[in-house]
């Protein structure tokens, strides 16, 4: 039977030296209110935590799903909470002569600092304000604490939570804000802090006066009123625009709704001897293993968040630049700063992990108001686990299971120095293409760009969109800047495989029809020439320079440490997209085990492509077989020189190589200049190629004439990059060099296309064999499946296909019917209406896209049980596709270089995730097998007693019934 509502428990205690929950119960009281329970509760802790009470996620749940109402127990249990309190601080809440004060602050299952809202100081009134002021003596204080509590309350609870339109276009916070400021001004002085008693009653009697106006209702004078509303409100923060847009972020589920802990209060404003702070186990930022922190005298922890006041450092390791000036809490407050440093060291001990802590000093004495689990960049996360795991603090496994895959992204890229990011507004916010921080001056030109490279200028390309004509000067750029196209457009495909910095789709830009300048939605004017910076990580464009921070992760011990953690742990194989033997190289350098995807078509782009870009052209320009053929020999030799210089880089892993896929008109020169030339080398007229240019032309070409469609109109291409391979493998394989190469057939829909280039393949193969005198070469026979009809028809494709690829970027372009370049006009409204829960181009779609890829392993194995099957879209980078792929069971994925370390780790991660799914399915089962064995124990009892009970009345009756029956037939027979 379900608990009734009534008899539910929605809050949990905690403070006296004792709990009503611990840090196992994050799920029903949020991360901060589980780790209060657990400080205050646990014996091995009980730290001096304000008591207090923590109302359940369950309730934020019955909240929104019951139109803003609460169940019907709950104000009763909050007044039993309030009296637990009451009871242990020796003060009562809403008491005219010794008032106990609350904080209310929320507390999500994982941590979404600065995400929700908090109100501080609850519960002063106007006659509850006399009470403090009697009691304390300290009337500065007091009227501090209630301009405090108007500001906030009125901010949050009345404004942001009752749904209020800001009055004269600003926030009443704001207001307030800039009345502070002009009596701060009026006195002359900097701080708060420094203002007067009067100066504070002032404030205070005006705040008020403004709500009243602005908002159409008075600041609530009763306690009780005030906690209702402040919990009302931080569990309507839950879907603020701020919290709505971190969750979707950090892919945090709506349905998890927010506890609210409530608290009493502790202050750090009540004079020189108080203070507040914020502190973190170890230094988030580097890893190191030292005690780092801030703090500020007399004031409340909001003023530390908000930087009303520059902090000072809580001991030396934490002085900085900007707070060197001031004196530290150790050399301040020596004892409670000894008291902390040894909690600090218990509560890391005691959680396995560094621990972000905020406390409060009250008239000397220390308070512990939070601790959870601390963030910290990449640099610091691998730093941390592979230092806590020397040092015995944790295992292997926890530690691989702690770093995020996309952490390390800010080892292996540079990165913008994150003290000058901070200080920085951007102008503009675009799509984060390719990670990492670049700046330079702005060019709008692959020409501009080669020739301010060649001068030894940085620079940043900025274009609408980028096409393969601009690859050389994307290539010579600093990083890239594009106001259209998406996640997978041409920018963003070319700088991912490069790590390089581009952002893309960045509509808040304008670019000038002179290509001169570009103008941004916050009314900034950015001309040829000015510097940029960019944060490819976030999307983000700023300014003028900002300094660079970047570690080399060769050099990087901690690095090198978790890699090989992750080579112990991982199943699935990471191979690398890689094109040229330089891509190789640096692919093998993050630790790729072979080559996914060479896509043979980019060898005509870029430095050093003009002649067989060329060669190329002329083959698609001519109007006979002959001349075909002619052009496509002279094209053969250049194929093969990258294929054996690649394949030599990869030293026998194997390389997957790409016949020609893009559509013939990519490669068609657009300048006639250049087509004249052209001309002139095929005998022909300027008129007769334009007319074959003409006839190009596709009306949708990624539909159109291309892969394998090539292959079968044009079987002499085919035929020319299969001998080329081959024989690049062939002859360093006559040479005792390892070699593997696996030939993929693009864009097929049908078991006959991949029948139709076999022959070619099986043909050529056997002329290579006879021409290099070799027994065989090493080698497979697959396809790229990127067309639907290929996955759902994988059992017979497989008939023909020795392996599978799948081409991720065009399944799901396919399946789900988007332009992936057109995407930027429509997805962000998806995302935002939660049509769609992410961008499927960025992390695998696993319901529809993930069940075709699925459906297809499993179909094509019934058919060759030891098919080879990895992904090579751009999925093969992303943490989650990674997984989803060791989950149906590929053998690899394929991602761009700079991403290999990423898809290692999600590798690894994976195979842990099911080693502990398959553990806690046997513990399950031999839990309900000791179950079952109890109950089949006690029916052997009771049936065993039975018998004793009943055969001694039962016997004589069914043996006179049967008598009785004999008789009767007797009766009949005579």
């Amino acid at each position: 039977m379900a608990t009734k509502t009534k008899d539910k428990k929605y809050v949990y205690s905690f403070g006296g030296g004792k709990a009503d929950g611990n840090e196992s119960m994050k799920n029903l009281l949020g991360g901060k209110g589980a780790n209060l329970a657990e400080m205050a509760g646990n014996p091995k802790l009980k730290l001096p935590v304000p008591p207090g009470f923590t109302i359940t996620t369950e309730v934020c749940t019955y909240y929104y799903d019951h139109g803003r109402k609460y169940p019907a127990a709950l104000n009763k249990q909050i007044k039993t909470a309030i009296g637990a309190i009451e009871k242990v601080m020796g003060k009562k809440f809403g008491d005219v002569k010794d008032p106990l004060l609350l904080s209310v602050r929320s507390g999500a299952r994982k941590s979404m600092p600065g995400m929700m809202d908090t109100v501080l100081n609850i519960g002063l009134t106007e006659e509850t304000l006399k009470g403090l002021i009697e009691k304390t003596g300290d009337e500065r204080f007091a009227y501090d604490a209630y301009r405090r509590l108007i500001m906030m309350y009125a901010d949050v609870v009345m404004e942001k939570a009752g749904g209020m339109e800001p009055a004269k276009g600003k926030g009443i916070r704001k207001i307030m804000d800039e009345l502070l400021e002009e009596v701060k001004h009026k006195n002359g002085v900097a701080n708060d802090t420094d203002l007067g008693v009067e100066d504070l009653k002032y404030l205070s009697i005006e705040f008020k006066k403004l709500v009243k106006e602005l908002l159409g209702q008075p600041f609530p004078d009763n306690a009780m009123d005030q906690l209702m509303g402040g919990i009302g409100a931080v569990f309507a923060s839950w879907n603020g625009k701020r919290a709505v847009e971190y969750r979707r972020i950090e892919r945090i589920p709506d349905e998890w709704g927010t506890a609210v802990n409530v608290q009493a209060m502790v202050f750090g404003n009540m004079g020189d001897d108080s203070a507040t702070g914020v502190a973190f186990t170890r230094n988030p930022g580097t890893g190191e293993n030292h005690f780092y922190g801030e703090y500020l005298i007399n004031a409340q922890g909001e003023d530390v968040v908000a930087g009303i006041r520059t902090p000072g450092p809580i001991n030396s390791y934490s002085k900085n630049a900007q707070n060197q000036q001031f004196p530290t809490l150790e050399k301040t407050m020596p004892k409670p700063y000894r008291e902390l440093n040894e909690i600090q060291k218990r509560l890391e001990q005691h959680y396995g992990d560094m621990q972000d802590i905020e406390f409060t000093i009250e008239k000397g004495k220390l308070w512990m108001l939070q601790c959870r689990v601390g963030k910290r960049n990449g640099v610091a996360a691998v730093r941390m686990a592979t230092e806590m795991v020397k040092s015995k603090m944790i295992d292997e496994k926890t530690a691989l299971m702690r770093v995020a895959p996309n952490q390390l992204v800010e080892l292996l890229l540079p990165m913008i120095d994150p003290k000058a990011e901070a200080t920085t507004k951007p102008i503009a916010k675009g799509l984060p293409a390719g990670p990492g921080g670049a700046l330079g001056k702005v060019v709008f030109s692959s020409n501009a760009a080669i020739a301010a490279a060649a001068n030894g200028e940085k620079v940043i390309l900025v274009r609408e969109e980028t096409s393969p004509e601009d690859v050389d000067g994307m290539h010579k750029a600093e990083a890239i800047l594009t106001s259209k196209g998406g996640m997978t457009s041409h920018a963003a495909l070319v700088a991912r495989g490069w790590g390089k910095c581009c952002i893309v789709g960045c509509s808040d830009i304008v670019i000038a029809n002179d290509g001169k300048s570009f103008k941004t939605k916050s009314g900034h004017t950015v001309n040829e020439g000015d510097w940029l910076t960019l944060n490819g990580t976030k999307g983000l464009v700023y300014e003028g320079e900002l300094p660079l921070t970047s570690i080399d992760p060769k050099k990087n011990k901690s690095y090198a440490d978790l890699m090989k953690l992750v080579d112990k742990y991982k199943v699935m194989n990471v191979r690398a997209n890689a094109d040229t033997p330089a891509d190789a190289k640096q692919a093998l350098e993050f630790g790729a085990e072979g080559i996914g995807l060479f896509r043979t078509e980019h060898m005509f782009y870029g430095e050093g492509s003009e002649k067989p870009l060329f060669l190329l052209r002329k083959m698609i320009m001519s109007s006979t077989l002959a001349q075909r053929k002619a052009a496509l020999e002279e094209l053969a030799g250049f194929v093969k020189k990258d294929v054996k210089a690649t394949l030599q880089t990869m030293k026998g892993l194997p390389v997957t190589f790409r016949l020609l896929d893009p559509p013939l008109h990519e490669f068609v020169p657009h300048d006639k200049d250049k087509l004249q030339e052209l001309a002139n080398e095929l005998n022909e007229s300027l008129d007769e190629l334009l007319k074959v240019t003409e006839n190009l032309k596709e009306n949708n070409p990624m539909l159109g004439h291309r892969g394998v469609r090539l292959g079968i109109t044009y079987p002499e291409i085919s035929e020319m990059q299969i001998r080329a391979i081959l024989e690049a493998a062939g002859e360093l394989h006559k040479a005792n060099k390892k070699v593997f190469v696996e030939i993929m057939i693009p864009v097929t829909m049908s078991i006959n296309e991949l029948k139709s280039q076999r022959e070619i393949y099986d043909r050529v193969y056997a002329e290579v064999l006879a021409k290099l005198k070799v027994k065989s070469i090493p080698n497979m026979y697959g396809t790229m499946i990127e067309i639907p009809r290929a996955a759902m028809r994988a059992d017979r494709m497989a008939e023909v296909a020795e392996f599978f690829s799948f081409g991720t970027n065009d399944l799901t372009q396919m399946t789900f019917g988007f332009s992936r370049d057109d995407i930027g006009s429509f997805l962000p409204a998806y995302l935002e209406a939660k049509i769609l829960d992410d961008d499927p181009f960025q992390t695998i779609d696993q319901k529809g896209v993930g069940k075709l890829v699925e459906h297809a392993v499993q179909n094509g194995r019934a058919v060759r049980p030891k098919l080879k099957v990895g992904i090579c879209g751009e999925h093969g980078g992303d943490a989650e596709s990674v997984k989803f792929c060791h989950r149906i069971g590929l053998n690899y994925v394929s991602c761009s270089p700079f991403r290999v370390p990423i898809s290692r780790l999600a590798a690894a991660q994976a195979a842990l995730e099911e080693e502990a799914e398959k553990k806690a399915a046997r513990s399950a089962a031999a839990k309900k097998t000791v179950t079952k064995k109890a109950a089949v124990k006690k029916t052997a009892a009771v049936a065993k007693k039975a018998p004793a009970k009943t055969s001694a009345k039962k016997a004589p009756a069914k043996t006179s019934a049967k008598k009785a029956a004999v008789k009767k037939v007797a009766a009949k027979k005579k």
